[in-house]
């Protein structure tokens, strides 16, 4: 973190079943392309996890992104799940050609605010846009879901790059807000969030002196 000079540092989470393309979101965010091969092979699974990393700006402040694309498989769950601990947001993901992604999604929301913490901040991305004509879940239905659970929610294409970029943005603008509300604290520990290089000589300047006429009157 010593050579960060940007503001904060945010630890994110993709999860969601297997087949999702989640990987596709996180090369299509950091890399605006995604590659071609996951598209024809339905069996290129990750396995584990894949680690990727992005500065954005966000609310005039540089936010890195440290992404952490977890594997949808159940064989990869125990795995999978230990990376979850001190997360600060997380894209969740169903494919909206596929009912059965959809129906897992409350197990995958239970584990990260379970094993990541309560103040996760989640976007809810209904994945291959692209495939509408294939679609199997509405918006109106995921709509709904986001609601009752408290999650933003936005639908993505990692092929043609569609509100991938903006789903990352939204989540990291969410944290930001709910930092400055004091609703999370940076410095709990697990939080997921680290305070880069410009933020700490913020915190670290003296504060100003103020105006004498704002002092109170000590008769």
């Amino acid at each position: 973190l010593a050579e960060w000079t940007g503001n904060f540092l945010f630890k994110f989470l993709v999860i969601g079943n297997a087949g999702t393309g989640k990987s596709c979101l996180l090369h299509q965010f950091i890399e605006k392309r995604c590659k071609a091969e996951r598209f024809k092979d339905e069996s290129n699974h990750t396995i584990g996890v894949e680690f990727g990393s992005k500065i954005i700006s966000v609310v005039n402040k540089m936010v890195k992104l440290q992404i952490w694309d977890t594997a949808g498989q159940e064989r990869f769950r125990s795995v999978t799940r230990s990376y979850y601990r001190g997360a600060a947001g997380a894209l969740l993901v169903y494919d909206i050609t596929s009912r059965e992604t959809y129906n897992a999604l409350t197990t995958w929301l239970s584990d990260a605010r379970m094993l990541a913490s309560q103040n996760i901040v989640i976007i809810l991305c209904g994945n291959k846009k692209d495939l509408d004509a294939d679609r199997e879940v509405t918006f109106l239905e995921a709509s709904r879901f986001a609601q009752e659970n408290e999650l933003m929610f936005l639908e993505t294409s990692a092929l043609t790059g569609e509100n991938v970029e903006e789903a990352f943005v939204q989540c990291a603008r969410k944290i930001l807000n709910k930092i400055e509300s004091g609703e999370l604290d940076p410095e709990r520990m697990g939080s997921g969030i680290q305070y880069g290089d410009a933020a700490l000589r913020q915190l670290r300047s003296p504060r100003r002196a103020q105006p004498q006429g704002t002092q109170e009157c000590g008769c």
